[in-house]
């Protein structure tokens, strides 16, 4: 857990199918890191599973015809296997040669559990090793053209209509591979534009130099793919890049100069990851349930102690002993903060406004105890309970300063994709007390563009064991 923030240092942008003409962007009321983007665009619809659902649902009933016994469950327990084992594609434009091997290794292992449980549960309908063999081949060559008809069908149209993409990086890496993309257009990528903080004098796409530049270029070419080609790029256009993932484009990181790995995806020759920047978790239920269980069970346990500082405080310092302050939490949302009182503002304005400095000298004793030990933090969980806040996220922070320092710091807005938490990835590192904001943001948006679910118990395990040697806030 951390204490309140104590007064911080200071934290130390040859054309083979050019775009249209760029057009007026329509009024926008949504603000995403910084960069104004149209409100209501719709998201780029994923391909559809029903067609590959269907190839493989008709290759699993054709195999049923090897089986001399077709019961209706022996059938269905086929079917459904087929469907549950479907393989997770990692190619973006896969055919069917790319697919040859997950789908026939699943088929194999689906009969293969057939036969067992027969063997096991029904010797007299056990299936022979002809009868194996035929369903294993059935399947295989029906479900292989199948998807092979599903996929060509998919180029053809992707070959039609391709994707428009920005290249954000340096202008002359940039250029490169924007050309090497638009030489293979069974990519089915069509680079518009590049985003870049100088022109440098290279001769090819449009350099977009700044948010408006960029805003116009996402409006009028309908862009669904950006395509980050240098590793300064991803820091340097950082706020950038969250907000255009944030629009409902799917950010590529590529490896412009570097080998292609097997592991990785391909375009064009390069190998490309996705980076998840958006604010969308995959897991999010789970983060929920992690705080609902967590906060309920430590707000039974530590009760007793929250009474027994309760009455200290209230002994010490006079009534009052519950601290309430408006926070910004997800979204820009308000929301109300409990604490233990452990400082009493000369008015509502200094509260609002000036920071909070631990162990000072007018404190009493007990008050300095409670910031040290973060005890004075504990009906926070109450705020995590109820889901203001989360276990683990970016500290919150008073209005006055949010928009201080979203002005100051690049990426600091961007905090605000996720619930604000009592602890976080900047608060183990260290980053309490008299340190940068800057850093602070720095660590923050990094948690957040690599959550997960782990990431969430290590940060709470290495925070659990810094309350048994407390050094302050």
């Amino acid at each position: 857990m951390t204490a309140e923030s104590t007064v911080p240092s200071p934290g130390t942008q040859a054309r083979d199918h050019g775009p249209t003409p760029l057009t007026l962007v329509p009024r926008s009321h949504r603000r995403a890191s910084g960069f104004l983007f149209p409100a209501r665009r719709p998201r780029a619809r994923p391909a559809s599973p029903l067609p590959l659902i269907a190839a493989d649902t008709t290759a699993a009933l054709l195999g049923t015809l090897a089986l001399t016994d077709r019961h209706p469950v022996l059938v269905g327990l086929l079917v459904a296997a087929a469907l549950l084992l479907r393989p997770h594609r990692t190619v973006r434009m896969p055919g069917v040669l790319d697919e040859l091997p997950a789908v026939c290794g699943r088929i194999v292992v689906v009969w293969l559990g057939l036969a067992a449980t027969l063997a096991a549960y029904s010797p007299h309908a056990a299936l022979s090793a002809r009868t194996l063999a035929l369903g294993v081949l059935t399947q295989s060559a029906t479900a292989m053209t199948g998807r092979a008809l599903v996929h060509r069908r998919r180029r053809t149209a992707l070959l039609r209509r391709p994707r428009a993409a920005l290249v954000v990086g340096p202008a002359p890496t940039a250029q490169r591979v924007a050309a090497a993309v638009l030489r293979h257009p069974r990519c089915g990528v069509r680079p518009v534009g590049v985003v870049a903080a100088h022109h440098e004098g290279v001769e090819g796409l449009p350099v977009l130099t700044t948010g408006g530049e960029v805003q116009r270029a996402l409006i009028q070419n309908a862009v669904r793919d950006i395509l980050v080609v240098h590793p300064s790029a991803r820091v340097q256009q950082a706020p950038l890049l969250r907000a255009l993932a944030e629009s409902g484009c799917a950010v590529w990181e590529l490896d412009a100069d570097s080998p292609a790995h097997e592991a990785r995806e391909l375009l064009a020759g390069f190998s490309c990851r996705r980076l998840r920047l958006g604010s969308g978790l995959r897991g999010s239920a789970g983060k929920r349930v992690l705080d609902v269980v967590v906060s309920g069970a430590l707000l039974v346990a530590v009760s007793p102690l929250l009474l027994v500082c309760a009455t200290a405080l209230r002994c010490i310092s006079g009534p009052g002993v519950v601290f309430r302050q408006e926070r910004i939490g997800k979204d820009g949302r308000p929301f109300t903060l409990l604490k233990l009182r452990t400082y009493r503002p000369m008015d509502a304005h200094e509260a609002a406004t000036r920071w909070s400095v631990a162990n000072q000298r007018d404190m009493p004793w007990f008050c300095r105890f409670l910031r040290r030990t973060s005890l004075d933090e504990l009906l926070q969980l109450w705020n995590v309970f109820r889901g203001d806040m989360s276990l683990v996220g970016p500290r919150p922070e008073r209005p006055y300063f949010v928009g201080q320092f979203s002005q100051t710091h690049p990426g600091y807005a961007a905090r605000h994709r996720m619930r604000t938490g009592i602890t976080g990835l900047a608060q183990i590192n260290g980053l309490r007390g008299d340190t940068s904001i800057e850093d602070r943001a720095r660590f923050d948006n990094a948690y957040i563009d690599n959550w997960s679910l782990w990431q969430d118990v290590c940060i709470l395990a290495r925070t659990a064991s810094t309350l048994v040697r407390p050094t302050g806030s």
